[in-house]
């Protein structure tokens, strides 16, 4: 649901001094210790639909540019692909969670996902005081790829081989916030990329400090309660008992996939949430789930 005027943004509601005092001071350590680190997020979800959503992110991520971590944003944007494919009398089939991409649909992909979707993440951020560039995995050979093993039925379904990080460096260097459509390629075709999947993938090759999921999912859920955090053995333990199960399944592998493979942490935050990504990031207690390899005592 659209909204037309963000109260979130709006500067007059304001909480109480101390409280605000109080909120800047439990961030201090976290902003010391992230300076010049690397956070790899991926964008999704309502977050990415809710105008309101929209702008209280783009503030988000502006700020912790701001603060001295070097930002790179990987985002999704199916929705607005099949709406874009509907108005041109395609349909949009999928399998197993992934899009069945054929020459005509893939060239949806590329209008859609590396032209308005990014532009429009490029310009808000821009418009909270950040600069961001926005980047398809075709410039600068930033994502090469490989077919998926099951591209006889996917069609034009790609996987990562390789992460171009000496350009993606290069723009954080400069002090820039690269938006990057996850699309990829090789000598003889271009593929769709699943966002996830690129995220990941952009994460371990850059040796980020943090890979951040910003979804429609508030974390772990056990029971009632969502888990702060969790480990691998307590992750297996779960799958096991069927306390973690069906689509949330591949998540949780994939996250600690992403931890053997040298990123820090990985968090699945609820991007429908306001002001998630800071409250996870800057305060002790968080509010999605962070993994890790093993039990710690502290959130970060």
């Amino acid at each position: 649901m659209e909204h037309t005027e963000c109260d979130e943004l709006n500067p007059a509601r304001k909480a109480p001094h101390a409280a605000i005092g109080q909120v800047l001071i439990e961030a201090l350590p976290y902003i010391r210790k992230f300076e010049g680190k690397t956070f790899v997020i991926k964008y999704g979800g309502a977050a990415m639909k809710d105008s309101c959503l929209k702008n209280i992110f783009a503030q988000n991520v502006t700020l912790l540019r701001k603060v001295g971590i070097k930002i790179v944003l990987v985002h999704g944007g199916g929705d607005a692909i099949t709406k874009m494919a509907e108005k041109l009398g395609l349909t949009s089939r999928f399998l197993h969670g992934r899009r069945v991409t054929d020459k005509e649909m893939i060239s949806v992909i590329q209008m859609t996902l590396a032209g308005k979707v990014n532009q429009d993440i490029v310009q808000l951020i821009s418009e909270h005081g950040g600069k961001a560039v926005g980047v398809s995995g075709l410039d600068a050979d930033t994502i090469k790829a490989l077919p998926h093993p099951n591209a006889e039925t996917l069609g034009l379904v790609g996987e990562v081989e390789q992460i171009n990080t000496d350009y993606i460096d290069l723009l954080c260097g400069a002090g820039l916030i690269p938006v990057i459509a996850p699309i990829g390629f090789d000598d003889d075709n271009i593929y769709n990329i699943n966002a996830d999947d690129a995220a990941s993938s952009i994460a371990i090759a850059l040796k980020a400090e943090k890979l951040i999921y910003v979804s429609d999912v508030a974390g772990i859920h056990v029971g009632e309660r969502i888990l702060k955090t969790i480990s691998k053995r307590e992750a297996a333990d779960f799958i096991e008992r069927g306390i973690i199960s069906g689509g949330m399944i591949p998540k949780v592998l994939s996250a600690f996939k992403t931890l053997d493979s040298g990123v820090g942490k990985v968090h699945l935050i609820d991007g429908k949430a306001t002001h998630s990504l800071l409250l996870e990031i800057f305060t002790h207690e968080g509010v999605g789930t962070q993994f890790i390899a093993e039990q710690e005592s502290d959130h970060y």
